[in-house]
């Protein structure tokens, strides 16, 4: 049981990248998706999430407009589409799943600090020229 983070690498500013997140041994589709990054000396933040059922999805600001985050409930797969890259967006990226243990499991209001059930292995993101 597992996730599995990929589709990291080097990029230059405004380029683009797709992060893939991929569940093994159980369904994602009971489960809401977080992405979390991590840049060096700097604690963990909050990304993006979507919840379970309906799609509904919340981004942190400094990636509004530029980041879009998705689900394939079929591949068993989240995804992290990633434009406009800025150097500031340089960092490992995880993600992250929790299940509520009902019908639903949406992105509440502190999704980016609530315990997650499982966490991939992260995947490094670096935006430089």
């Amino acid at each position: 049981v597992q996730l599995q983070a990929s589709g990291g690498g080097l990029v230059q500013p405004g380029g683009s990248l797709r992060l893939s997140c991929k569940a093994f041994g159980f369904d994602l589709d009971l489960y809401a998706i977080a992405w979390f990054r991590q840049a060096p000396g700097k604690e963990r933040e909050g990304v993006s999430c979507i919840s379970s059922s309906d799609g509904s999805t919340v981004y942190t600001e400094s990636v509004k407009g530029r980041f879009t985050i998705s689900r394939d409930n079929v591949k068993n797969t989240g995804y992290l589409q990633m434009n406009s890259l800025e150097p500031e967006d340089t960092a490992v990226y995880y993600c992250a799943a929790v299940w509520s243990g009902h019908r639903r499991t949406t992105c509440i209001s502190t999704w980016y600090v609530r315990s997650y059930d499982y966490w991939g292995q992260g995947t490094q993101v670096t935006v430089s020229s």
